[in-house]
């Protein structure tokens, strides 16, 4: 088994395939990931891909949506960086073979059929029908498995960052050296060393009890990265996607905005449409608009959702655009071309993360992060829609850029250095059934007590149970054999801990964050970032 490289990439999402596509160019690269290759929140993504392609849209409008969805928190040299290398990363999927929905009668680079969605103001939406993510992902997995210098090792999963703070004699500041690996067939953690690592493990959905996100969605690149001493930015704005299906069996699956830029309009039991009162943008508002007026139309209401209607497009239309979200709702017995769509709310992406730099370096050394498990700046308190994507292509590129020109002056670690896992006197332990609840429970603390509308009661009392449950599972860590239940487990209750404690201190509403005790944006105070740091133990010796 190979246990050296010079990239190590954790995760394979869209920012890591990117990330390790050119990094094989420049040297050996070690991928894992979790579950199977195409097992990510890319491969979810319905939507689509923002970019400015059409000669009627422009830079400085894109711009200009994303900084007031992003309500005074988006860092505007992001942004631009973005938005400007958008159309060169669109082309190069293109010559990567990713078959975008197209029309004769575009005028857009390459005649790309563009959509809409909340909060622009233009059509600039590429998408692939409503399976953007899964197309996107395909044409990566094609590039990446004709590189002989990567090794992609399925069913494993990264258990902590190996950085210099536990490594004897080591000096200088924080660095990363590669990760321990849990390989989950053979219950075996090994070390793997590299020059360079990335994390691409995706957002943190599953903390909360109804989310869009697959169930790998456990937060684990943030909580390794937050062990490891890394800054994490931001965590109290977490999206909560307005358009969810309403049904016992579907798992929160998401009805993309892309429904609503194609003219479907959100409407209450008794046919009102209720988003008219709320934004001048109507149905197409920004997310967090829309998940709080539905919030807010059901607590009034009692009722337990509310409807998207999109009956009055011409059925056919409606088919051969939305063919997974027409065939989805047909397996729950609803036809979207005559029935109306029950929806509620659920957490969907996470605007903070791991902070990086320009070039996406964490603030630890050699330590890299791309996709939804970073903070680059772009989205603020509040990710316009299909942004998302847009940010993995264009920094997983500058990551990649930055690294292997700065690699080869890069000394490898001496492996000796690195100690071996120690799982001395853990055992193999019975009682995982009387711990398994605390998922649930974690789950069902965050949706009650930190979701859509919250208060420093509800965050308080959340608080305190969540540090009652870390302290359970860390007690339970040390003296058990690792098992990726038992890690996702840690890493779900970290990331609820981190977002808790963001929400406390940000005494205001912004973006995402609304809090019936601070009701209005402050400027004056709270135009700032929330920052959180592990204090680290002392080095060896």
């Amino acid at each position: 088994m190979k246990t050296s490289c010079d990239f190590l990439v954790i995760g394979s999402g869209i920012g890591g395939l990117s990330f390790a596509i050119r990094a094989a160019r420049a040297g050996t690269v070690i991928m894992i990931t979790k579950k199977s290759d195409s097992e990510s929140n890319t491969n979810y993504a319905q939507g689509g891909i923002a970019c400015v392609l059409d000669p009627g849209d422009s830079f400085e409008s894109h711009i200009c949506d994303t900084l007031v969805a992003g309500a005074g928190l988006c860092d505007e040299k992001a942004v631009r960086i973005i938005v400007e290398e958008g159309p060169a990363r669109i082309a190069e999927l293109i010559n990567w073979g990713t078959s975008f929905s197209r029309s004769r009668k575009s005028k857009a680079a390459f005649h790309l059929d563009l959509g809409r969605e909340g909060g622009h103001s233009v059509n600039r939406i590429v998408h692939a029908h409503d399976f953007t993510g899964r197309a996107v992902e395909e044409s990566l997995l094609r590039q990446l498995r004709r590189h002989p210098n990567v090794t992609l090792y399925e069913n494993h999963y990264a258990v902590e960052l190996i950085t210099n703070h536990y490594i004897k004699g080591s000096r200088g500041p924080n660095t990363c050296f590669g990760a321990y690996v849990l390989d989950t067939t053979k219950r075996a953690i090994f070390a793997v060393q590299a020059k360079i690592t990335c994390l691409s493990t995706g957002g943190c959905g599953r903390t909360y009890l109804h989310t869009t996100n697959p169930e790998i969605a456990t937060g684990d690149g943030v909580a390794m990265a937050y062990r490891a001493g890394a800054c994490i930015e931001n965590m109290e704005f977490i999206q909560f996607h307005p358009t969810t299906l309403y049904h016992e069996g579907a798992d929160s699956f998401l009805i993309s905005e892309a429904l609503r830029g194609f003219g479907a309009v959100l409407k209450d039991k008794r046919g009102r449409k209720f988003m008219d009162q709320y934004h001048p943008l109507k149905s197409l508002a920004p997310r967090d608009i829309v998940a709080r007026a539905i919030d807010n139309e059901m607590k009034k209401s009692g009722d337990s959702c509310v409807f998207l209607d999109i009956r009055h497009i011409p059925a056919a239309a409606v088919r051969r655009n939305f063919p997974v979200i027409y065939r989805r709702c047909l397996d729950y017995g609803i036809n979207i071309t005559t029935d109306l769509i029950p929806v509620v709310p659920a957490a969907h992406y996470l605007c903070g993360g791991v902070k990086v730099d320009e070039n996406g370096q964490s603030t630890i050394a050699r330590l890299f992060a791309c996709g939804e498990v970073s903070c680059t700046g772009l989205h603020g308190a509040n990710r316009l829609a299909s942004n998302s994507l847009l940010e993995a292509l264009v920094y997983s590129r500058r990551a990649a850029d930055f690294a292997t020109a700065n690699a080869g002056g890069m000394e490898r670690l001496d492996s000796r250095r690195i100690p071996p896992w120690d799982d001395r006197g853990t055992i193999d332990n019975e009682e995982w059934v009387l711990l398994s609840h605390n998922v649930t429970e974690v789950q069902s603390v965050m949706w009650d007590y930190v979701g859509i509308v919250r208060s420093n009661l509800r965050l308080e009392r959340a608080l305190r149970r969540i540090q009652f449950l870390e302290k359970e599972t860390e007690n339970f860590y040390k003296r058990t054999k690792i098992t990726p239940r038992l890690l996702e487990l840690r890493n779900v209750v970290t990331c609820a801990k981190l977002i808790v404690l963001s929400a406390l201190r940000r005494r205001e509403s912004r973006g995402l964050h609304f809090t019936t005790d601070y009701p209005k944006q402050d400027d004056l105070h709270w135009k700032r970032n929330t920052l959180l740091v592990k204090p680290l133990p002392r080095r060896q010796s």
